[in-house]
C-alpha cells in the first residue's frame, strides 16, 4: 500500500512538473545586439535590424532583441569586441580593424586592391577565417565575417586625382592597413573610427577621408566635404574592411537546440555573404546623396590607377614580412586569400 502511494504521488507530481518544464522549454531569450553604426544609417536599419527581425521570425518569437545602435550601452567602438567575450552584451558587430594587430591574419583582405564585390569577398572571408584564423575569434561565437563595398576617398577641399594629389592631406583611414597605404602615399594617415569623422571633418582635424558610398549619409561626408574620387571598377577597389558579427560563447551555448538551429541558421558564409551584398547596394543611395548636393565625382581611370598600386604595393610585402615573424607563411596567405576571392567572385559572375 505505500509502495503504490509512493508512486501515485511520484506520477502526480511528474504530471504537475510537465507544464513547468514545458514552460522552460518554450521561455523566450533576449539578446542584447550592440554597435556603433547610427539608428538611421542603412548597415543598421538593412542589416543588423533586418537580421535581427528574420531571426526572432524564424524562432516563433522565441529570441527577442534589444537592439542598442550608436554606442548606446557605453564604451568606445574599439570595445565592442571585448564587450561580447566579456557578456557585457550578447551580440556585436564591429570592425576588426578598430582594435589594429588583435587579428593580423584577418587584415590580408584589408590590403590595397582586393576586393572584386562585397557578396563574393565576404563569402571568401568567411571561408578563409574558418581554415586559416578560426583561432583569432576563439574567444567568441563567430555568427558572420564580411566586407563593404570599394572604399574611396571624400575630401573637403581638394580633389584627388592622381596618388600625388595626396600628399600632405590628413586623410582618416578606417584600419591599420589603410593607414599605412595613405602613408605610403605620403597622405598624414589619421586612424579614427567612423563616428568621430563628422567632427574631425568640421574641425578641419583631416582633410578628408576614406569610406565606401554607403556610409556617407550616416555620418554628413556629402555636407561636409565637395569632393568624391572613385576607382574604375575594371582596375579594382581601392580597399575594404572588414566587419565581424559575434556572440558570447556563454550565451550561444546555453540556447537550448531549437534556438540554436535558428541562429546557427542565420550564421555563417550565406549569411555573411548576405551581409555583404546588402551593404554595398547601399553605395547607391550614398552616392546620390552627393549628386544631390552638387558635389563633384571623380572616376580615377585605370591607368591613373596603376600609381595607387605601385606605392601600395609596399603594404602588402610588409605585411608578409609580418605574417612571417608571426610564423605564418604570409605568401600562402596572401595568395590562399586571393585565391578564394577569385573563386567566389567567378561563381558570383
Amino acid at each position: 500500500m505505500i509502495q503504490r502511494r509512493t508512486l501515485l504521488q511520484a506520477g502526480a507530481a511528474a504530471t504537475l512538473g510537465a507544464p513547468a518544464l514545458t514552460g522552460f522549454a518554450q521561455s523566450t531569450v533576449t539578446l542584447k545586439f550592440h554597435t556603433f553604426m547610427a539608428p538611421q544609417s542603412h548597415v543598421y536599419l538593412n542589416m543588423h535590424k533586418a537580421w535581427m527581425d528574420k531571426v526572432t521570425k524564424e524562432s516563433g518569437g522565441r529570441i527577442q532583441f534589444q537592439g542598442y545602435p550608436a554606442m548606446q550601452l557605453g564604451g568606445t567602438p574599439v570595445q565592442l569586441y571585448d564587450q561580447a567575450r566579456d557578456g557585457v552584451v550578447d551580440i556585436i558587430w564591429s570592425l576588426q580593424g578598430y582594435t589594429a594587430g588583435r587579428f593580423p591574419r584577418t587584415e590580408v583582405f584589408e590590403l590595397p586592391f582586393m576586393l572584386n564585390n562585397a557578396e563574393a569577398t565576404s563569402r571568401a572571408l568567411w571561408e578563409y577565417i574558418q581554415t586559416h584564423a578560426a583561432d583569432e575569434y576563439r574567444d567568441v561565437h563567430p555568427l558572420a565575417f564580411q566586407v563593404h563595398g570599394p572604399g574611396m576617398f571624400h575630401t573637403r577641399d581638394k580633389q584627388i586625382k592622381t596618388a600625388a594629389d595626396l600628399k600632405g592631406l590628413k586623410m582618416r583611414g578606417p584600419s591599420r592597413q589603410v593607414t599605412k597605404m595613405l602613408s605610403y602615399m605620403e597622405a598624414i594617415p589619421v586612424g579614427m573610427p567612423l563616428p568621430q569623422i563628422p567632427d574631425a571633418l568640421s574641425k578641419g582635424v583631416i582633410d578628408g577621408c576614406a569610406i565606401p558610398w554607403e556610409v556617407v549619409p550616416s555620418v554628413k561626408v556629402h555636407e561636409l566635404t565637395k569632393y568624391h574620387s572613385q576607382f574604375d571598377p575594371a582596375g579594382g577597389a581601392l580597399y575594404t574592411a572588414t566587419f565581424m558579427m559575434v556572440m558570447n560563447k556563454a550565451k550561444y551555448a546555453s540556447l537550448p537546440p531549437d534556438l540554436k538551429a535558428v541562429i546557427d541558421k542565420n550564421s555563417g558564409m550565406e549569411t555573411s555573404a548576405w551581409l555583404g551584398k546588402i551593404q554595398q547596394e547601399g553605395d547607391i543611395p550614398g552616392r546620390e546623396a552627393a549628386v544631390k548636393r552638387g558635389n563633384t565625382i571623380y572616376t580615377i581611370p585605370l591607368a591613373d590607377a596603376q600609381e595607387f598600386k605601385r606605392k601600395s604595393r609596399l603594404v602588402e610585402v610588409e605585411w608578409m614580412q609580418d605574417m612571417d615573424k608571426r610564423g605564418f607563411k604570409g605568401q600562402q596567405l596572401l595568395d590562399s586569400a586571393r585565391s578564394l576571392i577569385a573563386k567566389y567572385g567567378a561563381k558570383k559572375a
